[in-house]
């Protein structure tokens, strides 16, 4: 899937953004992200657009143009680009579109994921429709999205969702914002509401089936965008999933934590794809040499 190039070189060629040079023709995924993605977008919704790209070969492995880490001169390592508030009078058939674009290099990427970032996977696991970009190694990331799924998921969407309950608090937000005049209109901020709820019901998914589907909830965070929720039900709504979550979590069939080294193979799969063979720029060692490596590693721990 490439829906004729993407964004990120659209906005490039028409001057109205000015990214790394590298950039515009090393963007592998981009996808909309936020309320487009949740199924419940309105007419003023911002376009959020998450994705990753491969930064030329030294930025990936500096120790090509011979730096040593942590001595002299280092080179400057590419791990996000973002803009906001893009205008694109064009888009949309001449109606325009805001834009606001997060691109990630594919390292910094994969690491969020495997940290399971909630904003990351969520951008894995967007509706097909929300794909604006995706190249082969954009789709071989997409397909292979579960592999990066953890228990760990569980304690960092709960951060989000805890971080979401201190904003929606917040009484006074900036004068003459979007947040102002949704305070004004319902006595708290219901998109704040709504995000607590929507994490929790992502994490429930994670760790009961292993899988995300963004929009399964909608109807319920449109009646809470839509005022239809007090304050109060939104803290006794967090209180109780919270409780039945951390019982998800002991039941939960997935591993604690990231098998690392089957995700470091998609990365390592990814990157030969796009640069050509790494033989000589990675060394992969064969499963009796990692062995060895363990072993001498709990040797030293325990001080054989």
């Amino acid at each position: 899937m490439n829906k004729s190039g993407s964004v990120i070189q659209r906005l490039t060629q028409s001057g109205r953004i000015r990214p790394p040079k590298f950039l515009p023709g090393s963007v592998c995924y981009e996808t909309i992200m936020g309320s487009v993605a949740y199924g419940v977008e309105s007419d003023t919704s911002d376009m959020d657009v998450y994705g990753f790209a491969i930064p030329p070969r030294d930025m990936v492995f500096p120790h090509l143009a011979g730096e040593i880490p942590g001595f002299g001169s280092q080179i400057k390592r590419f791990e996000q680009y973002q803009e906001h508030h893009i205008q694109d009078p064009d888009a949309l058939g001449g109606h325009g579109r805001e834009y606001d674009l997060q691109i990630f290099s594919i390292v910094k990427y994969f690491q969020l994921a495997m940290e399971n970032n909630p904003n990351i996977i969520d951008s894995l696991f967007t509706p097909h429709r929300c794909v604006l970009h995706s190249t082969k190694i954009g789709n071989l990331v997409r397909e292979n999205r579960r592999r990066f799924l953890h228990k760990g998921a569980w304690h960092k969407f709960k951060g989000y969702a805890y971080s979401q309950v201190h904003k929606m608090d917040i009484k006074t937000p900036a004068e003459g914002s979007k947040r102002q005049e949704i305070v004004e209109q319902f006595g708290f901020d219901v998109k704040f509401a709504y995000h607590v709820v929507r994490l929790l019901d992502e994490v429930e998914q994670i760790l009961v089936e292993g899988d995300i589907d963004l929009e399964r909830n909608r109807e319920q965070l449109k009646s809470i965008r839509r005022g239809e929720w007090t304050q109060e039900q939104i803290r006794e709504h967090f209180a109780r999933k919270e409780r039945e979550l951390e019982t998800a979590y002991l039941e939960s069939k997935l591993p604690h934590g990231p098998d690392e080294a089957r995700i470091k193979q998609l990365l390592l799969d990814c990157l030969e794809e796009h640069f050509g063979s790494l033989s000589g720029v990675v060394v992969v060692p064969d499963q009796q040499t990692a062995i060895l490596r363990q072993i001498k590693d709990l040797c030293e721990k325990a001080g054989v």
